[in-house]
């Protein structure tokens, strides 16, 4: 079992950043594929990205490919977000996820283990 718990979430104007932070307890972190998602307000959950086990290798989603990156810290069991160039269309409730199949990455059925989110709002 790993129990996630999201934050940094906020209000912030179109152009700016945030980050989101994921911390992770239960098990040994480096055992997990690690992913965030989003979703807006009737629209379906997305992908985001992924990071993968080490941290070596990246994955995103075209539309936040070169504004977002995600890093991950397995000693001290957190993963975070790095939000920049921030659209209002990137509103939403972002969610991290852990994965144990290691070629985890766009597919949400992977991730067997979800935190409750942290809310992003990016006014125009």
């Amino acid at each position: 079992q790993v129990q996630l718990v999201e934050s940094g979430g906020g209000l912030v104007q179109a152009g700016g950043s945030l980050r989101l932070s994921c911390a992770a307890s239960g098990r040994i972190l480096s055992n997990y594929v690690l992913g965030w998602f989003r979703q807006a307000p009737g629209k379906e959950r997305e992908f985001v990205g992924r990071i993968s086990r080490s941290g070596s290798s990246t994955q995103y989603a075209d539309s936040v490919k070169g504004r977002f990156t995600i890093s991950r810290d397995n000693a001290k069991g957190t993963v975070h977000l790095q939000m920049n160039s921030l659209k209002p269309e990137d509103t939403g409730a972002y969610s991290c996820a852990a994965s144990g199949k290691f070629w985890a990455a766009s597919d949400s059925e992977d991730y067997a283990y979800w935190g409750q989110g942290t809310q992003v709002t990016v006014s125009s």
